[in-house]
This record gives structure tokens, sequence and C-alpha cells, in this order.
């Protein structure tokens, strides 16, 4: 299961944007829309290729400091599977598998109630759920 991406929530996508390629030097990826709301965009590190997917979710639920990691994203072979194994170490399923376009996903709690997307997918060449979408 490699871990994908990390997801952060932020209350200012081009503000943040600007942060983290101004400030870190990340640079611009995909953005668009989420089928449930709210909008995203990746920022790539160009030396270790590791992705940044910032969540902009406006009106609800609010914003709180201290909300700023949205989720973790691990690629997985078999979905049902890898959520029976987390449930069974302590996970807890927030939102039950879907499909969307040619991805299945589903995101679960850890022992904490760190939100984990898990993405299933048949081919390395289509983007997670999360990134698939204009």
């Amino acid at each position: 299961m490699p871990l994908e991406y990390t997801g952060i929530r932020v209350r200012d996508l081009d503000r943040s944007t600007r942060f983290y390629t101004e400030g870190l030097g990340l640079k611009l990826g995909p953005s668009g829309r989420m089928a449930a709301g709210g909008r995203w965009r990746e920022l790539h590190d160009p030396e270790t290729r590791a992705v940044l997917e910032l969540n902009y979710y406006p009106g609800d639920p609010p914003y709180r400091e201290g909300d700023e990691l949205d989720h973790l994203g691990f690629r997985v072979a078999d979905l049902d599977r890898a959520v029976e194994r987390l449930v069974a170490l302590g996970a807890r399923v927030r939102i039950p598998a879907f499909h969307e376009g040619s991805v299945r996903l589903v995101f679960l709690s850890d022992p904490d109630g760190v939100w984990i997307e898990l993405e299933e997918t048949h081919s390395d060449d289509v983007p997670p759920t999360s990134r698939s979408g204009v």
C-alpha cells in the first residue's frame, strides 16, 4: 500500500497555493472540484516527487484550527481486503466504498481519528478519485 499523497484542509485555496509554491518551492499540479463539493489542488515537490493535496470545503463543516490534516491517501490492490484488515486493527469506516469514474474508494479513520482514503484502481495511470475530476 504505497502512500499516494497527503491531503490538508485549507481556508483559502489561492493563499495556500502561493504559500507552498512561492514559499517552499512546490510546483502546481492538477486541480478540480470534488464530487461531494469543494475544490482541490495538487502541489508536487520537484525533488522528492511527494504530493501535497490542498482541500477547500466551503461552508460546512466550518473550519477549526487543528483541522489542517484532511486525510492520507493510499493506493491498494484489493479494497475489500484492505478495509477488513484495517477494521480488525481498529479503523472505523466513515464513508463506505463507492465508485467515482473508474476508481473505487473508501474513507476510514484510524484508531486516533485520522482520516484515510483507500483507492483501488486497475491501472497505474488513473489518478485517485479526489484528483480525477474537474
